[in-house]
Formats: C-alpha cells, structure tokens, sequence
C-alpha cells in the first residue's frame, strides 16, 4: 500500500518538518500487521514528496483474523487484497507514523501547522464500495478536487470491466493535519469494513479526527455508519455526540447512505439543527437585527443562511479554532462568492472569554450551542464580554436539555451528549442562570423551546433571547 504526499509550497521542504520525518533518512515503523517505511522520492525547495508504503506480513495478519468475521471459505485468508489496498490497515499505520502531524504540532516550527499547503494526495490503489461517485461525494465537499482511474479486474480481458478499486488522487489547498485526517476517517469509510472489531472506543477516534469537517458534512450519516461497521448502537451514539453542533432528533437520521426518495413517502420533520437555526433566525428578525454576531460559528452553516437573508447587512462568525474558520470559509466558497454578499461577511478567529474590541457594535450575539462547551469557572468572563462589553441590544443562547437525554438511545443514565460539553443543566438550572445574568447587564429575558416538546422531559433545546 502506497500513498504520496506532494507540494509545491515554498520551501517544499517544510514538509519534512510538518510530517517530523527528515528527508534524508529512510525511516520504518513496526506495525503489528507488519512495516511502514517513510521516505521521500524528492526533497526540493520547489516539491517536495514523502511517501508512506506499508507492507503487510499475510502471517502476522491470519493470526488476527479471530478476532473478525471468518472469511467465507478458507482460501480468502491467504489470498485477499489487504496486502495491497489502502483500506483499514492502511489508516492504522497512517495514524501512528504521522500521530504528531494528526494533532496540527510542530515545536520546531510552530507556525507551520495552521497553514494551508498546495497539496496532492496519491494512491493507486483504493477500495471504493459505491465507486468513483461516492469517492467524490466523500472528499469533493471537503474542499478537494477529486480524480479517480478506475482499476480494471484484468487488463488482458477488457470485457470483464473495472474492480472495485480506484486510483484515488486528491488536489487542494489545506492543512496539512486535515488532510491526514480526512485520509485516517475516509479510507475505511471507502473500504466499508475494518480489519479489527469495532467497539465504543471507535467513536472517540471518529470524533477526535473528524472534529470541524465530519458534522458539518453532507455525507455525515453514511460516514459514521460505514466507519462504525454498521453497527446501530455505535451509530445512534455518535449521532447524539455530534449534538453540539448539528444534531438530530432521535431516529430523524437512520444513517442510510443513499436513501430512496419516493413520491408517497411521508414528509419527515427537518432536523433539530434545523430547526434550531431557525428559531434563531426568527428572533434575530423579531429583534430587528442587522448586524449579528455568531460566537462559535463552527462550519459556518448559521452564518451561510444570515448571509442568505438581506435583512442582516453585516455578519460576524466567530471561533476559537482556526480550522474551523477556514471550514466555513471553505463552505461558504468566500473566494467566489459574490462582491456584494462577500462585503457583508467577516470571519474571525477568537475566543468568547476574553475582552476582544471587535465584538462590539452589533445589533445582536448569538450562542448557538456554545456555552456548555465553556468550564463553569470561565462562564462570568464569557458573560462580561458579551453582554458587558459588547453589549448588544438583543442576545440569543441555546443550549442542550439535559432532561431530554433520556429520550436518547445509546446515551447512558447522567451521560452528555458529547465529551468536549462541560456541563449540561436542566430548564430550571438554564433559566436561573439566565435571569441572573439579565439581572446583572439590564437585559430582560424569555425562554422558547426548539425541537420536539415532550410532556415530561422538555424539548431538546432550550433557548433564551435577551433583550434590553
């Protein structure tokens, strides 16, 4: 198994820095399916391309096998394609030869991480379950430009077609850290099955990867399942962990990949995120706001559809981490966006806990699913930026309600729905806290709930809309 990793970044050469990988050295890495060798085929101030070749010991692998799916008959386990195509094992060894690189660190030179390269991705040989489609479908939304040469079943007998194996190169401008990520995620996603069993602990590594780019991608549902090897539980877990950012109502998502559309087919409700954005949408509008600030904007997508709407002449998006600024720059195709739309639009990176002079002057704040996500230590900084200082004339805050958890499959009893959230409260313990920061800043406030109302445990999102 092959991949090379190629840019033209000036010098070429900080590659060897960003990977922790020294260009003149051939390097290899034990494997517990046997070696991973890492070495650059050229090493210019003009390109540069390291190379990851993993080679499988078909041993070392038979002896695995007891822990997964026994092979239909007894051949496929000394005669199969893992020796040779990019799938799972391939992801294990990319994430344990370049860990450093995964996580976006380089202490030699620090600033190198958070910058975007010209980069282009090869590998000859990729199985791709759904084909060349659903290999552009995976990486095209992500900000690649895609190509794919189908592997014929024999080149001696044309008329037999193509395998399920592609040639996969990938051409784009990123982070060096995304794009490993994106390989770690979307390999085995291609492949559809995984050579280990797959267990809860697949859900952190999931997340933790495809943390900025997974939840706000179209192809979301059949990502998780594929990697999580279709197993239901595992799926309705994660779903209910990506909540922070846009979740959905239990069972509003069956994680099928291409579902069917029929004309009798029953309207379904939209997804909470959905309706979340709006209902933030209706008040911002019921306030008057034409200038909004989005604090903790993540991908993008509250502040795609503000820019949609010609009421809101001025939209800030604000996020703590850079990657996700530039996720949303990327989706929202700022580069070609139109001259007009594009003047409306600043996205910023920053944090909601410490003074920052640009948030100030804004008809309006919104905190869509942010401060639980704060340590309740910090909770009076965030409150003395944005109500103290910034001081908008209206507010808007949602946040999950931790008695609708119950109504979640999968999440265990005082569970939350994702591991990066803080805290979790109750509608009493949210509105509490509310009235006592409208108390402190001269604002007043009301309460909404968005989603599904349930008799006993509320909806699954409480919002609350200050106003002076």
């Amino acid at each position: 198994m092959l991949l090379t990793i190629s840019t033209t970044h000036q010098p070429a050469t900080d590659l060897g820095y960003l990977l922790h990988k020294h260009p003149d050295r051939v390097q290899e890495f034990t494997q517990s399916h046997g070696t991973a060798h890492v070495f650059y085929p050229e090493s210019h101030e003009h390109r540069c391309t390291a190379a990851l070749l993993l080679e499988i010991d078909p041993q070392s692998l038979l002896r695995t096998r007891k822990s997964v799916s026994s092979p239909d008959f007894a051949l496929a386990q000394y005669v199969n394609d893992r020796p040779f195509a990019a799938s799972s094992l391939f992801a294990v060894a990319l994430g344990d030869v370049f860990r450093t690189a995964l996580k976006g660190r380089c202490t030699a030179r620090p600033e190198l991480p958070d910058r975007r390269l010209p980069l282009t991705l090869s590998l000859p040989a990729v199985p791709c379950r759904g084909g060349p489609e659903y290999a552009r479908r995976l990486f095209e939304p992500l900000g690649w430009q895609v190509r794919t040469e189908p592997v014929p079943l024999d080149p001696g007998l044309p008329d037999w077609g193509d395998s399920r194996y592609v040639g996969l190169t990938l051409t784009g401008e990123h982070r060096l850290a995304d794009a490993l990520s994106h390989l770690y995620v979307l390999l085995p996603v291609l492949d559809g099955a995984k050579h280990y069993w797959v267990d809860d602990d697949e859900i952190e590594k999931l997340l933790r990867a495809g943390e900025g780019w997974l939840a706000g991608h179209p192809e979301r549902a059949g990502i998780t399942r594929r990697y999580l090897s279709r197993r239901n539980r595992l799926f309705r877990v994660a779903i209910a962990r990506l909540a922070e950012v846009d979740d959905l109502d239990p069972g509003a998502d069956d994680g099928g990949e291409t579902p069917a559309i029929t004309e009798e087919a029953p309207d379904k409700p939209p997804a909470l995120a959905e309706q979340r954005a709006g209902a933030v949408l209706a008040a911002l509008k019921a306030a008057n706001a034409r200038s909004v600030l989005d604090l903790g904007c993540g991908p993008g997508k509250l502040v795609g559809r503000l820019l949609d709407d010609p009421q809101f002449t001025q939209v800030t998006g604000v996020d703590v981490s850079q990657a996700a600024i530039q996720f949303a720059h990327d989706r929202l195709r700022v580069e070609t966006m139109p001259a007009a739309q594009r003047s409306r639009l600043t996205l910023l990176t920053g944090s909601v806990v410490y003074r920052d002079d640009r948030f100030a002057g804004h008809d309006a704040a919104v905190l869509m699913e942010v401060i639980e996500h704060i340590d309740p230590s910090r909770l009076p900084a965030m409150e003395q930026v944005v109500f103290g200082r910034a001081a908008p004339r209206a507010v808007v805050v949602t946040t999950p309600n931790a008695e609708y958890n119950a109504l979640y499959e999968g999440l265990d009893h005082d569970a939350m729905r994702h591991t990066d959230h803080r805290f979790e409260w109750d509608r009493a313990r949210f509105e509490s806290w509310a009235r006592e920061v409208a108390a402190t800043y001269g604002y007043q406030v009301r309460f909404l709930p968005v989603g599904h109302e349930d008799p006993q445990h509320g909806a699954s999102t409480q919002m609350g809309v200050f106003h002076r």
